[in-house]
């Protein structure tokens, strides 16, 4: 901090000199105590001050609203939302959310350190604080064809910035639990850098959660049970309550959050849609859910604040208190939560529901350092899928979850080959290696979708972003892999070999060019269209598909190479 603006902090403190600005007459969310108290917040430069009886060179009433901390998402990915940075920022700031802790390890599994770079530059000077962790898994497995490798070497240069926090999510398991060394390199830079590590203990029990801590590693967020949550707290870690677009996990997990224990429980989003975000909001809508669900407010405002910042040691934000940044909200109360203004370093940047974009610096949103798809030209006979018997592993779909279930079924075939059944509703899946030329194509069983005709495709396929294509058909099932590279990267829909919606996604096959508003109405429309093919409406058959590569979680998964058992932690044959 420069000597100018800390001493004039005290000295507006003191009372010494005014203060630049002051709000009058709030009712003002004590997160440290849990109470509501009363008084003016007087704010130097873009930190408070002072809470008491101040003077100002300017002044806001308040009219007995609400205070609260400016809320902070604890583990979000900003490519899942679509948008650039600079796009996504305006969207939560809108919601009330003026930090976020996130994770690049999408665009770091297309484009590797380039990609980490890639979002570092475009989130520089922004009205959000977006402080990164370093992605620890790229791969996310070994043995997944992805864009890049990322080693502790390419990682290191990257903890001198003043907004890498640590590394990311540690969701390969296995070398942690056999001290891989590539693994532990990772490991023992971090600490060495006096940085944190994020916890990834999908499928994982109680007595294996201690190499996880042994390793140092004091956060998840991958309970999706009761009991998960409760041995998570039991262990010392801070227990991360999702509630994304797919994985909805926050009222299986409240039960477990108590007066004890409820400090040591955060909010996170993980991964959520543009749609999903404009419409219900982003750890605000984990707010107004717990609420609604019977948590007291506070308690449910210091989960999004607070809690968060001191699971990630940032002593900068999360109350309202002096010396902490001018970043809070003006809510009218604090069961709706209803957003009536929003600041962020002194200013009001959100004013009955508008944004003043004047404080966005403008940032391009192409980068020449990313790669484009680069897969091998399909045919159509490169899809079929040899089958030996009719009796079958099949992926089960588990509505707005990512873990799916492992299913056998007899299956249709006719000339040895699979036949996808819209009255068994079994679809074909396919993964396309889209990085390298390799050719690969992985093939699989789907249950769930329910679609009745047609096909969609997607270069969003975590975590190796690979594109996958799921269908009735073949020839639908090309035709929208085909329209993937023609766009370079994004989601396609075909029906009837045609393309009926689109969203083209040219920043490394996972982030849109395009305002958040343009997005937002193109998601809108590719929603409305895809209801064309039928199809399971209780759920977002996108990101649902995305998912459905992601190996590190339960059960049965997809990729280039084949069919993935995670309980074995290995490839498996479509046959039983």
């Amino acid at each position: 901090m420069e000597i100018n603006k800390y001493t004039k902090r005290i000295r507006v403190a003191a009372k010494k000199e005014k203060a630049d600005l002051v709000i009058q007459n709030a009712k003002i969310v004590n997160v440290f105590t849990g109470e509501i108290m009363e008084g003016d917040i007087a704010i130097a430069d873009d930190s408070i001050a002072g809470v008491g009886a101040y003077e100002g060179k300017n002044t806001i009433d308040a009219a007995g609203k609400y205070i609260v901390p400016g809320l902070v998402d604890g583990h979000v990915h900003i490519e899942s939302s679509m948008l650039t940075p600079q796009e996504f920022a305006k969207v939560l700031l809108l919601h009330g959310v003026t930090t976020v802790i996130t994770d690049p390890h999408e665009i770091a599994n297309v484009a590797g350190a380039n990609g980490i770079q890639y979002m570092l530059d475009k989130s520089e000077g922004l009205p959000l604080d977006i402080r990164i962790m370093l992605p620890s898994c790229v791969p996310a497995v070994p043995f997944d064809n992805n864009g890049a490798t990322l080693h502790a070497d390419d990682l290191a240069p990257f903890f001198t910035h003043d907004r890498v926090l640590g590394l990311a999510e540690v969701m390969d398991f296995p070398s942690v639990y056999q001290t891989n060394p590539n693994m532990m390199a990772k490991l023992l830079l971090t600490r060495q850098n006096q940085a944190l590590m994020d916890g990834h203990a999908a499928g994982i029990d109680r007595e294996k959660l201690n190499v996880y801590t042994a390793a140092g590693i004091r956060n998840d967020h991958e309970a999706t049970t009761a009991q998960e949550a409760k041995d998570r707290l039991d262990l010392g870690f801070y227990l991360m309550i999702r509630e994304g677009t797919v994985a909805k996990d926050l009222k299986a997990l409240l039960p477990v959050v108590t007066e004890k224990n409820s400090r040591r429980c955060l909010f996170v989003t993980d991964d959520k849609l543009i749609d999903d975000l404009v419409e219900e909001g982003s750890v605000d809508h984990c707010i107004r859910l717990a609420v609604s669900q019977g948590l007291d407010p506070i308690t449910a405002i210091q989960m999004a604040t607070i809690n968060t910042a001191e699971c990630f040691k940032q002593e900068d934000i999360g109350a309202v208190s002096p010396g902490y940044k001018a970043n809070f909200l003006l809510v009218d109360d604090l069961e709706q939560f209803s957003i009536n203004k929003v600041f962020k370093d002194g200013k009001c940047i959100v004013e009955d529901g508008v944004l003043k974009e004047e404080h966005f610096i403008q940032h391009a949103y192409l980068d020449e350092q990313l790669p484009e798809i680069n897969a091998e030209e399909l045919l159509l006979e490169q899809l079929t899928m040899p089958l030996s018997t009719d009796y079958c592993h099949i992926i089960g779909i588990i509505p707005n979850s990512i873990v799916t279930n492992h299913l056998k079924e007899n299956v249709t075939i006719k000339s040895g080959e699979f036949v996808p059944s819209i009255e068994k509703d079994q679809l074909k899946l396919v993964v396309v290696e889209r990085h390298h030329k390799t050719g690969n194509i992985g093939k699989a069983i789907v249950k769930g979708f329910g679609l009745k005709k047609g096909a969609i495709a997607t270069t969003i396929s975590h975590d190796s972003h690979n594109i996958v294509a799921v269908g009735t058909n073949d020839e639908d099932i090309l035709a929208a892999i085909t329209n993937l590279k023609e766009m370079k990267g994004g989601i396609a829909v075909i029906a009837d070999g045609k393309p009926i919606a689109s969203i083209p996604l040219p920043i490394a096959g996972l982030i849109s060019d395009q305002s958040y508003q343009t997005l937002y109405n193109q998601t809108k429309l590719l929603n409305q269209e895809v209801k064309q093919l039928g199809g399971n409406h209780s759920f977002n058959p996108f990101l649902t598909l995305s998912f459905l590569s992601l190996t590190v979680i339960p059960t049965l998964k997809l990729t280039d190479e084949g069919l993935f058992h995670f309980d074995s932690f290995s490839y498996i044959r479509v046959e039983v």
